[in-house]
């Protein structure tokens, strides 16, 4: 069955440009255009459409209001399509807060270079869009933000969590639960360059925890969270008696860079039974292999449940993998890695 969009942009360009580009593998049809949100509301209700595009620049109403609104009023998957700068990233992830599934870099000026494969991922954002559970997650009430005490664990500890569509909101939700005593947090969320950095900056802004965009050879330090840098796999390994990140670029990874294969098989290999790790929302299957790894390393491991997930992709092949030791609605997670920290304590 196909999947009925709707492209809301100013641009005509650009809506003809994203118009041949859905259509192209021909199981995404596009319904409607719309120059802005005004328009769009009104085909919202009479094209009945099963997935948005939302640029946020838009004249009469800033697309950013209107999501507000729509999430409010007709909950709908919605994929932001942002210009990739500093201010256009905030507002994009302010979008994800909103209630955008997930977002695309806007192709450049000159409309030229990597078109192909910005349409490849625009595509796939749609499908994973049509298959999310926006309207369940419009009707959950969040829970109350109740910190953990602590988080403390033996010298050598790693937290690992791996996220794809969602998983903004999702990684935002467990973190803010994390006391500033916990071990290092290490974060694969997929994610293009120019993101990444603000993406850390939002969650150091909302957490206990010191959040940054890894760089190569940073030491891991308690109370500290480490972004994966877009384009980029993100590794622990051990240097001098020390755990700490390393970045490179080589080839994709489950189609993936970063990559939450990449950083979970590096934890397993080393740090084994000292870690443990989560997997959340997300489209596809990157992480179930890594993870499996981990838990055979002896370390714990938990899935966001499907009730929970945006998108109940990843968790659903790492469930199915045997790679988790046990699932758990979202707002448990914070909780369940702190145990299994606690344990190790109490072992050590």
């Amino acid at each position: 069955m196909s999947i009925r969009v709707l492209i809301v942009d100013d641009s005509a360009l650009i809506r003809e440009l994203l118009s041949r580009t859905l259509a192209k593998d021909g199981d995404i049809v596009v319904v409607g255009t719309a120059q802005d949100p005004i328009e769009a509301r009104e085909k919202v209700k009479t094209l009945n459409p099963d997935v948005l595009t939302l640029d946020i620049e838009m004249p009469n109403m800033n697309g950013l209001a209107f999501l507000e609104k729509l999430m409010r009023l007709h909950p709908l998957p919605v994929v932001m399509v942002s210009t990739l700068t500093k201010k256009g990233a905030s507002e994009t992830l302010l979008a994800l807060e909103l209630g955008a599934v997930d977002f695309a870099a806007k192709p450049g000026a000159d409309l030229s270079g990597g078109l192909d494969a910005f349409g490849a991922v625009l595509r796939d954002k749609v499908r994973a869009a049509a298959h999310s559970d926006v309207r369940g997650r419009a009707m959950r009430v969040e829970p109350p933000k109740v910190g953990l005490r602590t988080a403390a664990a033996p010298l050598g500890a790693v937290i690992a969590i791996g996220a794809s569509t969602g998983g903004v909101e999702a990684i935002r939700a467990v973190l803010s639960q994390m006391p500033p005593d916990c071990p290092p947090i290490v974060i694969a969320q997929h994610m293009p360059p120019g993101f990444t950095g603000r993406f850390a900056a939002r969650l150091d802004e909302v957490t206990e925890l010191t959040v940054v965009e890894a760089e190569d050879r940073m030491p891991l330090q308690a109370g500290h969270a480490y972004v994966a840098k877009g384009d980029h796999h993100l590794r622990v390994e051990r240097s001098s008696g020390q755990l700490k990140c390393r970045l490179s670029q080589d080839e994709l990874t489950s189609g993936h860079r970063p990559s939450v294969d990449v950083l979970f098989e590096s934890v397993a290999r080393t740090v084994g039974p000292m870690a443990v790790g989560a997997i959340l929302t997300g489209m596809g299957r990157d992480g179930a292999r890594g993870l499996k790894m981990m838990r055979d390393a002896g370390a714990y491991t938990v899935g966001q449940s499907q009730a929970s997930a945006l998108v109940y992709g990843m968790p659903r092949v790492a469930f199915e993998e045997g790679a988790v030791v046990e699932q758990a609605p979202l707002e448990a997670i914070a909780g369940k890695l702190a145990n299994a920290l606690v344990k190790l304590r109490s072992a050590a």
